[in-house]
């Protein structure tokens, strides 16, 4: 029993671990509540784009001698607002607008950095995730833009909801459908900022749709997909930041192997329980 103890206590000594995982519990609780309307909505796409176009900010920020955390923010909000703005203006598809505006401001941050000619390791965190460098400054800014994210969904919980499952009949009902959906991607992009220092633009977007599909597979209210999406990136978080410190590998890639592992595991339950009530429905050979 003391040696389970010890396994599951002896990380958390150092203050470096126990600020990782403070940060882990913030993102996994902003990335579930804004992880269900992405999964809801089929907003995939736009949760990788944004974490991608932050690169342009990070960049930018970084060789200005400005807060890179700022200049993400900056760069996933006007990236938001620009593939809203662009899907509603021209006649381009949804995708199509996400796509133009990712690869634009992506190409914008490799163009900046292509101009650094030393390796620069405080930017390339940004693209591959540093959770065990996350400093206080970083946690409490997380905790902000994350109280931001949680204090705007809980204000205006029936109008995203309504808007996420029809817009249409939302608007009809007298709700602002668009000002919601724009809403809606800048809270994408926030979320994905919460994140992106902790787990890097490469894997954000897991942790936004891995423990929220998880959560819909095995629940249909928005509110019990939300609970079930916190729980799930909780315990993959955990798990992989155990695993990361005695396995010495990467912190966020075992974070989101592990919230996968978990994704495949109810997906795999969820199939066999249902397996015996479809063959139950079907109609008797002839």
């Amino acid at each position: 029993m003391t040696d389970v103890a010890g396994w599951l206590f002896d990380p958390y000594e150092f203050e470096f671990m126990r600020r990782a995982l403070a940060v882990l519990v913030i993102i996994s609780v902003v990335g579930a509540v804004v992880g269900a309307f992405v999964v809801h909505k089929g907003l995939a796409f736009s949760g990788d784009a944004l974490a991608h176009a932050t690169l342009a900010g990070v960049a930018v920020a970084f060789v200005n001698g400005a807060s890179v955390g700022a200049g993400a923010l900056v760069a996933g909000v006007l990236t938001a607002l620009g593939i809203g703005w662009t899907q509603r203006r021209t006649r381009v598809s949804y995708d199509t607008a996400i796509g133009i505006l990712f690869v634009a401001m992506f190409s914008l941050g490799i163009l900046v950095m292509s101009r650094r000619t030393a390796y620069t390791p405080d930017l390339f965190a940004f693209v591959f995730g540093n959770i065990l460098g996350v400093s206080n400054a970083d946690l409490l800014g997380a905790a902000v833009m994350a109280a931001a994210v949680l204090l705007f969904v809980w204000a205006f919980y029936r109008e995203l909801l309504f808007v996420a499952y029809d817009p249409a009949m939302a608007a009809a009902s007298g709700v602002r459908a668009a000002p919601f959906q724009y809403a809606l991607l800048v809270l994408i992009a926030v979320a994905v900022v919460v994140a992106l220092k902790a787990i890097g633009i490469v894997l954000v977007n897991a942790m936004l749709i891995v423990p929220a599909a998880t959560g819909g597979l095995v629940a249909d209210r928005m509110s019990n997909i939300m609970t079930i999406g916190a729980a799930v990136a909780l315990a993959a978080s955990v798990v992989g930041l155990h695993v990361s410190y005695y396995a010495e590998v990467s912190a966020s890639a075992a974070i989101v192997l592990v919230a996968c592992a978990i994704f495949l595991a109810t997906a795999l339950t969820v199939a066999r329980r249902a397996a015996p009530a479809v063959a139950s429905a079907e109609p008797p050979a002839p």
